[in-house]
């Protein structure tokens, strides 16, 4: 038998005279990500895509799980290809659904007939296999509102398909489509959730770390690293800079007042960040941050924050508990790293008493006390590291 994967493109068909734009890049992310598995030939028909396997010892299985996570696909399905003749699909359905048939209490059939030519009409293709399927497997009964299984024929100009249920996709926008722009990464639950929603909507990442060593570990930037992994598994590439921020927290540390430590060390990422993502290209920045998570995301604190920049801040966690970021990061199979306990350079230098709500006038006095900040500025960019993470 031989087997397709049929991939619905959902919110792609909105685009109208862009459509095949959007397509076109979708079917460029999805070559990319099951490349080393084989040879595949892919055909745009109507808001379906259908990939079809050269070799024949390709893993369709691996390459199913790779494409569940690409944006743009809203849903995808194994399918087998038969003859255009009822007898063929009837057997075809048989032998090709015989386990899931055989698991399922409940089943529907629906049917499309593009070939008006097909002497039988969708709803005589429904009646006759369900009648049918009902003949072979008598523990079946018919439920046409909630089926354990929906059996799909498809008559094609070429060959009809027979499919099963429909696996989940990632949905979304495909990744380039958007533009890019600079996630600020830590270690921590939030900003690789707020990296994954921004990709979900097309944006393409370039990621920004920041390491004090000695007091961030090699560890901590391995879990880093690990995190944008994850994420790029739905992204695709993402380009990530190791930024050396010791010297210019060490200064924050002996120069400004200590109730500022947080929300000068934020402005200054974002000064960094902006300069490093538009050498890229980005046209954004996005952070992980959520109002009143913690004292340096209060409003007031956002606000000497966002002054610090020129660029737009994406921040897509913005108005979202910790459970229900925590529950996005499960999805994505990021909790358990951002979990260890490797701290990053956020958690350096940390005030007890933090200022909630600074006002920008008094920020920006205590941060003109590091000399040359510049300079330092300057310096941590140069000194940037490029480490590519592929899917």
């Amino acid at each position: 038998m031989k087997e397709i994967i049929l991939v619905k493109n959902g919110e792609l068909a909105l685009k109208g005279l862009n459509r095949n734009t959007f397509e076109d890049v979708l079917i460029k992310n999805m070559k990319k990500r099951i490349k080393d598995l084989g040879k595949f030939e892919f055909t745009k028909s109507q808001s379906t895509i259908m990939v079809d396997p050269i070799d024949e010892d390709i893993d369709l299985d691996d390459a199913v799980d790779r494409l569940s996570k690409v944006f743009g696909i809203a849903a995808l399905s194994r399918a087998c290809v038969c003859q255009k003749d009822f007898e063929d699909i009837q057997s075809t359905t048989a032998n090709y659904l015989e386990e899931q048939l055989e698991d399922a209490k409940t089943f529907k059939v629906e049917a499309k007939r593009s070939d008006k030519k097909f002497p039988m009409k969708s709803p005589e293709i429904c009646r006759e296999l369900g009648g049918f399927i009902l003949s072979r497997f008598h523990h079946l009964k018919v439920d046409v509102h909630n089926p354990d299984i929906i059996i799909t024929v498809e008559v094609r100009d070429k060959y009809a398909f027979v499919r099963g249920n429909n696996i989940k996709g990632a949905g979304g926008m495909p990744t380039g489509t958007s533009g890019r722009a600079g996630i600020l990464i830590s270690g921590g639950i939030d900003s690789p959730v707020a990296a994954y929603m921004m990709a979900k909507r097309g944006i393409e990442l370039c990621a920004i770390h920041f390491a004090s060593p000695p007091y961030t570990s090699e560890l901590a930037e391995m879990k880093v690293l690990e995190l944008l992994k994850k994420v790029a598994k739905y992204s695709g590439v993402i380009t990530t800079y190791i930024v050396p921020f010791t010297k210019i927290q060490e200064f924050i540390r002996d120069l400004c007042p200590e109730e500022y430590f947080t929300i000068i060390m934020r402005r200054i990422m974002m000064m960094i960040a902006e300069k490093m993502a538009a050498n890229q290209n980005c046209s954004a920045l996005i952070t992980g941050e959520s109002v009143g998570q913690v004292a340096s995301q209060t409003m007031y604190a956002l606000a000497c924050t966002d002054c610090a920049v020129n660029m737009p801040v994406f921040r897509p966690c913005i108005g979202m508990d910790k459970e229900e970021i925590i529950a996005i990061s499960r999805k994505i199979d990021t909790f358990e790293t951002s979990i260890q306990p490797y701290e990053d350079c956020c958690t350096v230098f940390t005030p007890k008493h933090p200022k909630t709500r600074p006002h920008i006038d008094e920020v920006i006095k205590a941060e003109q006390k590091i000399p040359e900040l510049e300079k330092w500025i300057d310096d941590a960019i140069n000194g940037a590291r490029k480490i590519i993470i592929k899917s």
